[in-house]
């Protein structure tokens, strides 16, 4: 009898920190979308949750934190379902095209953090030394090798890959998206 009561508060403290985590982070989309990072304050952010002040610095650090979570948060989603469009592609328009596809769907989806990045570009952009932000750039060279390389070496398949991407970019410069 006594197992139970000992793993039901264990399940349910593991519940309550993922709940109040989930409140700061969706506090600090709005804040951060509102007010801009600059301007926004850990006490904005606060205000925000039903949350006592001690309960955020249980979770982060600083506002600096929260914004990270949050990028990192997204950029993995995004990341994800870039390479789930990457790898169903057949040829090289699917392979750019659905990539960009699955992008934009994912940025349209979610108008908080669309806004959330509008407006904190410049922020965001400071952070692009952060792993997660950098593996996105590392997926998608991943993914051109991937789709480049075989064994036995490809020469051919590769030359014409790289010459459609190439040649596709420069000719479609001039003509307006559909």
């Amino acid at each position: 009898m006594s197992a139970p009561a000992v793993t039901a508060p264990a399940g349910r403290r593991e519940r309550t920190k993922a709940t109040n985590r989930a409140a700061i982070l969706e506090a600090a989309r709005e804040v951060f979308s509102d007010l801009g990072y600059g301007a926004a304050t850990v006490r904005d952010v606060i205000r925000r949750t039903d949350l006592a002040s001690g309960t955020f610095y249980n979770y982060f650090p600083d506002k600096e934190a929260v914004l990270r979570a949050l990028v990192d948060e997204s950029w993995r989603e995004m990341r994800a379902r870039v390479a789930e469009a990457r790898a169903g592609a057949h040829n090289l328009e699917e392979f750019v095209g659905d990539a960009y596809r699955a992008y934009f769907s994912f940025i349209v989806e979610d108008p908080p953090t669309f806004e959330l990045t509008r407006r904190n570009a410049g922020t965001i952009r400071t952070l692009f030394d952060e792993p997660v932000l950098g593996a996105a750039r590392d997926d998608l060279h991943a993914d051109l090798r991937a789709a480049i390389d075989r064994d036995p070496p490809d020469i051919d398949g590769a030359a014409a890959f790289a010459t459609a991407v190439f040649l596709g970019g420069i000719e479609r410069l001039g003509r307006p998206a559909r």
